[in-house]
């Protein structure tokens, strides 16, 4: 087995690993955070707490997510991707068994911030692939990785809610469990180290960061990203306000409507697999920025002179997927491509980014629409944190064509 302490020269290195592998690393980080959300109230009973206390298993966790994305990164460029996903692996597999055996709601809590290693396997498979391509194709390959999990999201909740009814709540770490051991296996066999062979120290790496942190480009991909991700983070902290009190949807026809983001997100995503590497990243999130920006407007139009419904307004919210699927991932490409040796430090930066502008925007958006009492605030909130995103890819391709002649990052 590798480990972090095994030399350059001893990293395995093998061939590029199955797209199906790529999307299994992203796909279980994305299932422990949203697997067990049904049975929230059945463990609140469990540990006799409150839903408030409860719910902190998912704002902590998001919290700590953010903060180890920063580490996990700077680790890999040095010691390798494959044994930090490993070692993240185990972690979260001992995690998950905490989870478990947890008496209290106060270990329980302990144990769910453990789980939050499992970032690793999302955000190294993202510096796995940018290893392996080219900017454009590594947009491309993002793409289809993405694409392959984007279901994720929209089934997990409801195989939570059978297992939960069926089994009991200990069902769904039982399964996240077994998913680790899974991906573990998957990793050990076809995962190869990817990263470029260094024979620096890590104190020598971490002078060569000011040259990634100084880069208008590279905070101009990550904003781009952030932002556009923002909207997306906004529509979760609003629309299930807007469904509940709004439209006065059932919780059953909420959760089919909900879903409609994740049905644009996966043709986006499909159309960046498909077109990226022809058309360029740039050209890609500028359409992204503009088709979700769009498509807000209209909606937000179509709001304010009285024509809404439910249909309408989860309608349009497809726009918003589909921009998401263009933008995110070309611009992790491009915040890749600025110093690819620092791939998996920028991969982690850009994420504790996003996850930052999400949590801000989905705090804001449900302020907002419980203040207001509607949906054209939460509207109006998407649309700017959208704009914003075509700003900061407008002065980013600006700083590209400045490099390109010649004028620096």
């Amino acid at each position: 087995m590798a480990t972090l302490t095994d030399p350059p020269s001893l990293r395995p290195v093998r061939s590029p690993p199955h797209i199906l592998t790529l999307v299994a690393l992203v796909g279980v980080s994305t299932l422990s955070m949203n697997l067990f959300l049904p049975s929230l109230p059945a463990m609140a009973a469990h540990f006799s707490t409150t839903d408030a206390i409860m719910g902190l298993s998912v704002g902590l966790y998001l919290a700590v997510n953010a903060v180890l994305q920063l580490f996990v990164g700077p680790v890999s460029d040095r010691y390798g991707r494959r044994p930090v996903i490993l070692t993240g692996l185990v972690l979260f597999m001992l995690a998950t068994l905490g989870c478990l055996w947890a008496p209290t709601i106060g270990i329980f809590l302990a144990f769910r911030m453990a789980q939050a290693f499992v970032v690793a396997a999302m955000v190294l498979s993202r510096a796995v692939v940018r290893d392996l391509y080219p900017q454009d194709k590594a947009a491309s390959m993002l793409g289809y990785v993405t694409m392959g999990m984007s279901v994720v999201p929209m089934l997990a909740p409801y195989v939570g809610g059978v297992l939960e009814t069926s089994f009991g709540w200990k069902a769904n770490f039982w399964l996240l469990l077994a998913a680790g051991a899974g991906l573990w296996l998957l990793t050990w066999r076809d995962l190869g180290e990817t990263a470029p062979r260094s024979t620096a120290s890590l104190f020598a790496q971490v002078r060569q960061y000011p040259a990634l942190l100084t880069s208008r480009r590279f905070w101009g991909y990550c904003a781009a990203s952030a932002f556009a991700s923002g909207s997306f983070f906004a529509y979760l902290g609003g629309a299930p306000f807007v469904g509940r009190q709004v439209f006065g949807m059932s919780p059953e026809t909420l959760g089919l409507f909900f879903g409609a983001p994740a049905v644009g997100y996966m043709i986006g995503n499909g159309i960046s697999g498909r077109y990226s590497a022809i058309y360029g990243i740039d050209r890609m999130i500028v359409t992204g920025c503009l088709g979700q920006a769009g498509g807000l407007v209209a909606l937000a139009l179509l709001t304010a002179s009285g024509f809404t419904s439910h249909w309408v307004f989860f309608g349009f919210m497809t726009f918003l997927g589909l921009g998401n699927g263009l933008v995110v991932p070309n611009a992790t490409a491009g915040m890749l491509s600025v110093r690819p040796h620092l791939a998996g430090t920028a991969s982690g930066l850009g994420g504790a980014m996003m996850l930052g502008v999400g949590a801000a925007m989905s705090v804001i958006a449900a302020w907002l629409t419980q203040a207001a009492s509607g949906t054209l605030p939460l509207l109006l909130l998407m649309v700017a944190s959208g704009m914003c995103g075509l700003a900061a890819i407008v002065l980013t391709i600006r700083r590209n064509r400045q490099v390109a002649s010649g004028s620096g990052l």
